[in-house]
């Protein structure tokens, strides 16, 4: 009777009072109990509204219900999907909608829905991973910029192989401290990729050159963010650069002549599939054909290995000397255990040759740390 009633008196009301109409009878359900008659009168009389002509009827009914628990399922659904002046007001604030149907209208929202949905407080992991897997730029920079989304590290990870081109999402994503170390070295190869097709830098330098140095950087800065990590974020980070053929010999070489020791563990424990405790034990006191053997087992041919099995047994002494600035370089060690092919452009040769130039680059790079005397003092 009251819903009849509702109905005749709302065919010929004016907007502004259906609009208030709407407020009334949003609040009038959401204070009477749940075994009170009327409540359902009232519910039955929403549910026409959501068919109301005017949007400010259903944006007041959104508003009244947005906030509540206790509104009802199927009006609060009907106008998530509405026009998005109206859906933002529960897509944002309704905790009837759950992770699931958030996911859902986000997949079938256009990039409005998806970014009021990105800033909505709260956030669970399964719709961030939705919005991370489909989102453009701007969609996802409000996920990033909501400090209360559950953004998984999968789905940081997930950001950056797809936008890290993008200087506003990269600069982001580098500020958080949750972003996983196989996140960061995506990161650092999209920045090496946009060098290399910059027109400036493409005019100053040769191409071969170009990819030299771009290569000799991103190593280096991968060599950095593995080394800065935990066990558990190092080996997801090897199993990624394993996964993408990025543990090349140049790679492994440079970690261990440079001493990143723990890194090199892990790349060789990935590429054997060996136990993590095997490998480092070989690598402390396993003798000179267990070390060869490891190294061969990784991919290595046995004259390269050679030169593994060397600069370990170097580091090996070096440590128990426990004495870093000892007398004696390791090229100076491998041009004593490793005989040179007579072919310059053989593996070994060319080993020796990037191990002279690393060994060069890191006594540079000690020498700009010690204390220059003021060349202007009077």
């Amino acid at each position: 009777m009251i819903v009849r009633a509702f109905l005749r008196w709302a065919e010929t009301a004016g907007a502004h009072d259906r609009a208030r109409a709407a407020v009334a009878l949003a609040q009038a359900f959401l204070r009477l109990g749940p075994e009170d008659p009327q409540r359902r009168e009232a519910a039955l009389a929403m549910l026409h509204l959501l068919d109301d002509p005017a949007p400010s009827v259903r944006r007041s009914l959104a508003e009244t219900l947005a906030a509540s628990s206790l509104a009802p399922r199927a009006i609060i659904l009907a106008l998530a999907e509405d026009q998005p002046d109206i859906a933002c007001h529960v897509l944002t604030l309704s905790p009837v909608l759950t992770e699931r149907d958030l996911v859902d209208l986000a997949g079938r929202g256009n990039r409005l829905i998806r970014g009021v949905i990105a800033a909505r407080p709260n956030l669970g992991p399964g719709t961030a991973a939705a919005i991370a897997e489909i989102g453009d730029a701007g969609e996802i920079l409000v996920l990033l910029e909501n400090p209360r989304a559950a953004i998984t590290r999968y789905a940081l990870g997930r950001i950056a192989e797809r936008l890290g081109h993008d200087g506003a999402v990269r600069a982001r994503l580098l500020e958080r401290r949750d972003l996983p170390a196989f996140a960061r070295e995506i990161l650092v190869r999209r920045v090496g990729d946009l060098l290399g097709r910059c027109p400036l830098v493409a005019a100053l330098v040769e191409p071969a050159r170009l990819g030299h140095l771009l290569q000799e950087a991103g190593d280096g800065a991968v060599l950095r963010i593995a080394g800065g990590c935990g066990p558990e974020d190092l080996d997801r980070l090897v199993q990624h650069l394993a996964a993408s053929g990025r543990l090349s010999i140049v790679f492994l070489l440079r970690a261990l002549v440079e001493g990143w020791i723990d890194v090199f563990a892990a790349c060789v424990t990935a590429l054997t599939g060996l136990e993590d405790r095997r490998v480092r034990s070989l690598m402390a006191t396993g003798r000179h054909a267990a070390l060869r053997a490891l190294y061969e087992s990784c991919g290595l041919s046995r004259e390269v290995a050679e030169i593994f099995v060397q600069a370990t047994l170097f580091w090996r002494r070096r440590a128990a000397e426990k004495n870093p600035l000892a007398e004696g370089s390791l090229l100076e060690e491998l041009e004593n255990c490793v005989p040179r092919p007579a072919d310059p452009y053989a593996p070994v040769n060319e080993l020796l040759q990037l191990i002279e130039r690393m060994e060069a680059t890191a006594e540079r790079r000690r020498g700009r740390l010690i204390p220059q005397p003021d060349r202007f003092a009077a």
